[in-house]
């Protein structure tokens, strides 16, 4: 896929360009984390994008910006009062390269650094940047992501239901997808079934991306995963694998891959979308 590769340069080239002179160690720490991974959301902000006809100008903002707000949620994700994880995409965690005071501002100014990328867009109108605000915002915030570590946080050491792990990572994991395709929506008009499609679409593949996580994390080596592969187990937190068992933890990914594809089938032009969805599938990004 050329458009994959492109926009990954994109991306990667903007992040870079942020942090070209970093000026002291919290400047050191935001850019060792928000520099790397696999810029999956960015990705997908850039596909919608184009599936939308948005130029590519305005997608950089978005991209960037979901990107940064990512690269925070990991930071403060690995820190030892949350899921306590040494390692991050490969290498020591934030926290343990630096410091966990550094850390914790490196991830706050990730954070606001966020905000301040859609704020500053040139080539988007005022009141396309307050919605584009707001919806980071629900999807960073209270009812987004904090409120998915937080009842992960507390479910540990008890025993959850399919419907509310899958509640928990609609919000952990699934809002910031969700985001991804929200933002550029909010930009475009669109009929009300593209919207609700494209809609379900990102539920159900940032659902997709926790249970393959867990699955991976049960079945794959740190040096693989470039994470801690026991974290999980070790804190006796609920998974799909803990609460589905390996054999049905896959069918239900399969199943989520069915839907995925489905929504996708009544949008026009969807091609760029769906290959990227099927290299989701198989995690070959």
């Amino acid at each position: 896929m050329l458009s994959h590769q492109k926009y990954l340069i994109r991306v990667n080239n903007l992040i870079t360009s942020e942090f070209s002179y970093p000026a002291n160690d919290l400047e050191l720490a935001m850019a060792y984390a928000a520099n790397g991974g696999k810029r999956l959301r960015a990705l997908l902000v850039y596909f919608v994008g184009d599936l939308l006809n948005i130029p590519c100008h305005c997608l950089d903002h978005l991209a960037k910006s979901l990107e940064y707000l990512h690269a925070y949620s990991l930071v403060h994700d690995d820190l030892p009062a949350m899921d306590n994880d040494d390692l991050r995409r490969g290498k020591p965690s934030c926290h343990k390269k630096f410091s966990e005071a550094t850390a914790i501002l490196a991830g706050d100014a990730l954070l606001t650094l966020a905000f301040e990328v859609i704020a500053g867009a040139k080539h988007i109108d005022a009141s396309d940047k307050m919605q584009l605000i707001k919806i980071l915002t629900q999807a960073a915030g209270y009812k987004g992501m904090v409120l998915g570590q937080s009842i992960d946080l507390s479910a540990a050491k008890k025993t959850l239901t399919k419907d509310e792990l899958i509640s928990m990572h609609q919000h952990k994991t699934g809002a910031l997808f969700a985001a991804c395709i929200k933002m550029p929506l909010a930009l475009v008009k669109v009929s009300s079934q593209v919207h609700t499609n494209l809609n379900d679409f990102a539920k159900n593949l940032g659902l997709l991306f926790q249970v393959q996580d867990d699955l991976l994390e049960a079945t794959s080596s740190s040096n693989t995963l470039g994470k801690s592969n026991q974290s999980d187990m070790l804190a006796d937190k609920a998974t799909f694998v803990s609460i589905l068992g390996l054999k049905n933890a896959r069918l239900y990914a399969k199943e989520l891959e069915k839907q995925i594809l489905a929504c996708l089938a009544t949008i026009q032009n969807s091609n760029d979308l769906t290959e990227f969805s099927q290299k989701i599938f198989q995690r070959s990004y």
